[in-house]
């Protein structure tokens, strides 16, 4: 087959199509065809040497992936070959066929295109572990979404939206903000020109954000928690700005407020399998049903990831950025 390779870290010409060995399933796995892949800032961070996979992955980037089943390990029951399916992986998208534990496959939504589903695995596992499982999310609550025109961001709102939660979201310039605003964002705040606390204030009387979704860490870690409701919940799952901040417990207890951070890619099997068994019992039922979209900025062929890694570090786009698989 062939893969994106990273020969030496560097920048996104560090990315070569390249032939691979073929990926045997192992027991528990199946192996998959991948039609498309999506680019994920965990892929950055793995193509600049910050970010290595996690023993026995795969060593290509690429976190989830579409496709459709070629092969079944030992051990597999309820999939079959030919079965079309997108799945959340710990490296190994950027390929033309990757091994994926059997606990980690969704089926491809129902209206939703094979290409497209690649698209949904990372975010709607990220968002849902984090916003729902820990930080327990209810109707007529306040969320607040950083990076709201993101893959991360654009899922958040529309599945915070889809349960009866408020939104608010920080994003760069209007553009970004109008298309928050067309998924449902009710707050919508340019962190630029505005102080997302200050705002969120104003927006809520006072009271602030019951659950914030972070991606950006230590620099907005004060703010994060002043602008937290009573109670509130914070969960951090990205370190946009940095690893060390000066954290107020005082500011913090006088809330009654909890901080979490987590990361996906290096969770036990069993812990991954939990969060995607979760995703196709509550998330999967709203995309069916068209109340949640995958939002797709553009596609490219997956020769062409450096181009699309420019793209995801220039901002410049709006939900996700898929890659093509290429025969040959």
């Amino acid at each position: 087959m062939h893969a994106i390779t990273i020969p030496e870290p560097g920048g996104p010409e560090a990315l070569v199509w390249a032939e691979a060995p073929d990926p045997e399933p192992g027991r528990g796995e199946v192996l998959v065809e991948v039609a498309a892949s999506a680019v994920n800032r965990a892929d950055v961070l793995q193509r600049q040497g910050f970010y290595d996979p996690p023993p026995g992955a795969s060593p290509y980037p690429g976190l989830e992936c579409s496709g459709r089943i070629v092969a079944i390990g030992d051990g597999v029951s309820g999939w079959s070959v030919g079965d079309e399916v997108c799945a959340l992986l710990s490296g190994g998208g950027y390929a033309q066929k990757v091994a994926v534990p059997a606990g980690q496959l969704l089926p491809v939504p129902k209206g939703v295109d094979l290409v497209t589903a690649a698209a949904l695995p990372e975010v709607t596992c990220t968002v849902w572990s984090n916003v729902f499982m820990v930080a327990h999310l209810r109707p007529g609550e306040t969320l607040l979404v950083h990076g709201g025109a993101s893959g991360i961001g654009t899922m958040a709102i529309q599945l915070a939206k889809a349960v009866g939660a408020r939104v608010a979201v920080t994003a760069g310039g209007p553009d970004k903000l109008a298309r928050c605003a067309e998924l449902g964002a009710d707050i919508l705040i340019d962190y630029r020109e505005q102080d997302f606390v200050e705002e969120l204030r104003k927006a809520t009387d006072g009271a602030g954000a019951d659950v914030i979704l972070d991606i950006i860490g230590a620099k907005y870690l004060d703010r994060n928690v002043r602008a937290l409701a009573a109670n509130g919940r914070l969960a951090v799952i990205g370190l946009q700005g940095g690893v060390k901040g000066e954290l107020n417990l005082g500011v913090l207890l006088g809330k009654r407020g909890a901080v979490t951070a987590t990361s996906l890619r290096g969770r036990p099997l069993h812990e991954k399998a939990a969060i995607v068994a979760a995703v196709r019992e509550h998330v999967w039922p709203l995309v069916e049903a068209g109340a949640v979209k995958p939002v797709v900025d553009r596609v490219l062929p997956m020769p062409e990831a450096a181009e699309a890694h420019r793209i995801l570090e220039s901002g410049a786009h709006v939900g996700k950025v898929l890659l093509v698989a290429q025969a040959g």
